[in-house]
């Protein structure tokens, strides 16, 4: 994070002191944090429910489809890119970043809603699927598998062959508050959170100057990747770029409203395969209990030698790529 901080001060050094035409303005795309789809045309993207997403899939058209869902609010899919395994496995792996996240097209801070979020995950399926008999998976990580639960307790009798989820906080905002708790609770002066509020000294953002705001989010979340962080991943996330404005909408969300996203799972009968990791101190056996026992039907599987983002670093895919597909294959 040394490095983060010789760049913001080099920027304003810029910005304050050079004489020289045309001044850098960090409201500039692409001068503070990449572009989103919507300002740079190279970037793959598809357009539903009124969004341009960044999106992307791998594997045969007409194969079982994995819609993964990343995690956040407000990161991307980047660190999911292992997925693309399941491609050469039979399966069309589709990827997207969630409406205000990573490289998607941002909107106001006001416009995110569950609905927005279950639309738009609706509008990916109906872009890519190729015939109403395609099987459809959803993989979710983190977030990205409380969306996923949120989405089949919404349509309970939606038509979705089967459900991976990796380590959501909880399908409860009680739950999810109670990991929260517990996952970011890293040292007062610890390294991690020294690097998240040096921005604060230099940058401020209103509520939907992205930007700036991305760019401060992304300091935060480095603070959960430090070595004082009890969430036990391998190192910083590869990722391309935060979604402030969203993670702060559905955080206000749930705590405006303590969703219960739990209320029709008991409908969806199909065996869901519920991931937890070894090294995550935060969650645990317990915690994975706790959570899954909303589903009638789970194969717990805890994934040996990885923290939380256990799908994005080498042990912890390993260890989980073969239960994975094992299960997909089952229901295929």
């Amino acid at each position: 994070m040394k490095n983060s901080r010789s760049f913001i001060a080099s920027l304003f050094a810029v910005l304050l002191l050079s004489g020289c035409e045309p001044e850098l303005s960090i409201n500039e795309p692409g001068n503070l944090v990449p572009k989103t789809v919507d300002q740079d045309s190279s970037l793959p993207s598809i357009k539903v429910n009124g969004a341009q997403l960044h999106s992307e899939a791998f594997g045969n058209p007409s194969d079982p489809m994995i819609v993964v869902l990343h995690g956040g609010p407000g990161i991307d899919y980047r660190h999911l890119l292992n997925c693309k395994e399941f491609a050469d496995n039979g399966y069309r792996v589709v990827f997207y970043d969630q409406r205000g996240a990573g490289l998607s097209q941002r909107f106001p801070y006001s416009s995110y809603t569950m609905q927005v979020a279950y639309d738009d995950l609706n509008g990916v399926i109906a872009h890519y699927r190729t015939s109403p008999t395609q099987p459809i998976f959803l993989l979710g990580h983190s977030w990205g598998a409380m969306l996923a639960t949120a989405y089949i307790n919404q349509y309970p009798t939606a038509d979705i062959r089967g459900l991976i989820l990796g380590e959501p906080g909880g399908l409860k905002w009680g739950d999810v508050e109670d990991y929260i708790s517990r996952s970011q609770d890293f040292r007062l002066l610890g390294e991690g959170l020294n690097d998240a509020v040096y921005s604060e000294q230099i940058l401020t953002g209103k509520q939907n100057d992205h930007a700036i705001i991305d760019y401060k989010f992304d300091l935060w979340s480095a603070a959960g990747d430090g070595k004082d962080s009890p969430t036990g991943n391998e190192g910083r996330l590869p990722h391309w770029r935060s979604g402030a404005a969203t993670n702060n909408a559905y955080i206000d969300l749930g705590d405006r409203e303590n969703p219960d996203w739990t209320t029709n799972l008991s409908q969806y009968t199909t065996k869901i395969l519920f991931i937890y990791s070894e090294n995550n101190k935060a969650y645990g056996l317990a915690h994975a209990q706790k959570v899954s026992s909303a589903y009638p039907n789970v194969e717990l599987f805890e994934t040996l030698d990885a923290g939380h983002d256990m799908l994005s670093f080498p042990k912890g895919w390993n260890n989980t790529f073969p239960t994975m597909l094992n299960y997909l294959n089952s229901l295929k």
